[in-house]
């Protein structure tokens, strides 16, 4: 019994090692595979109960899979946009299908290696990457704690919508003492943008009255009114006075007074209407918009001053801007996609969250580097990057597969002699049958 026995515990060991050496070839295979997570073989023993004090039954040995999906790879740069890497705890949500239905597994990986396809969805090995859509406010989802609030990431058909002017900041030296006279004037143009994107240039123009005294006009050359009030039946004029500037006797700004009907003063900002059609009976729901100029704070030099010297301007600012079109995407460290346009306009349209599980190394693996949630490994949990336990997004990185080949090498070889010793068990356990036949 014990002779077949020792032969049966050594087939086991054969088996056994087997099994490891076709984890270590996997590991190998997968040095280079993008946020691989290399699997060690973990032996057990097998007792036969029949053993007593006085009398052994060998039993055998037999190895198990343990994936160590916890463990952190390396980070390597990367020049895609859209290549990204989490560092600490978490996956990226991906699923089967761009539209997942019933039966479209959401899967979990560390590949963050994401391209476009020809629909412009975001995918890796073939899973497309899941995050949840904003609104044009850059908020979230009213639930974000199941898995059927995300989306597929798509960054296709997306333009830089054009913005009107709202709001424009100057700051300007009008020259001062006897730098100037009374009569000087200067002129300063910004290029403003109405609601479809349309530019029209706004000329203010600023003339010396007296000491430390100087108005202000605006006016646009073709194209373009102003409008007294907001309603419909509004005066228009392309040429109105907006205000008079004064000027403390250290430069610095010292009141700001409206000239009626036209502009309107707050501090140190002046107000005024501008038509782009030339209908006194459209308002702003049609084209009319109101247009801030700032000029910095009274009694104080961050915007308008009046120095000794020249006509200079140092700040011309505004925040309209022109129809653009989709240049290319970033993905910060809160996981925020953000979609670029050739007019400087950013839009964010998605988040990616990051999905956590009380025993990671319980998640069962699937084709392509990904992993599906198991009783084991628990319920994911999807949270925000850098919240609640969960790791941070890299930018334009790579996770490395986390197979460290002197390792994986040096128990290629502690494997191979353990085959070896268990063939020998076989071998010496048939000698020892072979005599026993032998005896008569």
């Amino acid at each position: 019994m014990s002779i077949y026995g020792a032969m049966f515990s050594g087939v086991s060991g054969l088996a056994a090692q087997s099994q490891a050496l076709g984890m270590i070839s996997d590991n190998i295979s997968n040095v280079n595979t993008i946020g691989y997570k290399g699997t060690v073989a973990r032996f057990s023993t097998l007792v036969t109960e029949a053993a007593t004090t006085t009398h052994y039954s060998p039993g055998g040995v037999r190895s198990s899979p343990y994936q160590m999906i916890d463990r952190q790879g390396l980070l390597q740069g990367s020049a895609s946009n859209t290549d990204i890497a989490i560092v600490g705890n978490g996956f990226f949500v991906v699923n089967e299908d761009a539209n997942p239905g019933i039966g479209d597994d959401y899967l979990f990986t560390r590949a963050g290696n994401f391209t476009m396809d020809e629909n412009g969805n975001l995918l890796s090995n073939g899973y497309y990457l899941q995050g949840w859509r904003l609104d044009t406010l850059g908020a979230l989802p009213a639930n974000t704690s199941v898995l059927s609030s995300l989306e597929t990431v798509n960054i296709s058909n997306l333009t830089g919508a054009a913005r009107q002017t709202t709001n424009i900041e100057l700051a300007l030296n009008l020259p001062g003492g006897t730098s100037s006279v009374v009569g000087d004037n200067y002129s300063t143009t910004v290029t403003v943008y109405d609601k479809q994107g349309g530019t029209h240039d706004l000329t203010y123009t600023w003339t010396k009255t007296a000491v430390n005294t100087w108005t202000v006009d605006a006016s646009f050359p073709a194209g373009a009114d102003f409008a007294d009030t907001d309603t419909g039946a509004a005066v228009l004029d392309p040429t109105v006075a907006l205000g008079t500037v004064t000027f403390n006797a250290d430069g610095t700004l010292a009141s700001v007074v409206a000239t009626a009907p036209y502009g309107t003063v707050t501090g140190g900002q002046i107000q005024l209407y501008a038509d782009y059609d030339g209908s006194a009976a459209t308002t702003s729901t049609q084209d009319r918009q109101q247009i801030t100029l700032d000029i910095g704070t009274i009694g104080f030099g961050d915007g308008l001053t009046q120095y000794e010297g020249d006509y200079f301007p140092s700040i011309i600012e505004q925040d309209g801007l022109s129809f653009g079109s989709f240049t290319g995407v970033t993905i910060d460290e809160d996981g925020v996609v953000t979609a670029l346009f050739d007019n400087g306009q950013q839009r964010s349209i998605f988040q990616l969250p990051l999905a956590t599980f009380r025993n990671p190394n319980g998640l069962e693996s699937r084709n392509g580097n990904a992993y599906l949630q198991s009783g084991i490994s628990g319920d994911a949990l999807l949270l925000t990057a850098n919240t609640g336990g969960s790791g941070t997004i890299a930018p334009s990185s790579l996770e490395s597969s986390t197979v460290d080949l002197a390792e994986e090498f040096t128990n290629m070889i502690i494997t191979q002699r353990a085959y070896s010793a268990s063939a020998k068990i076989i071998s010496t356990a048939d000698e020892m049958l072979e005599e026993l036949i032998r005896i008569r």
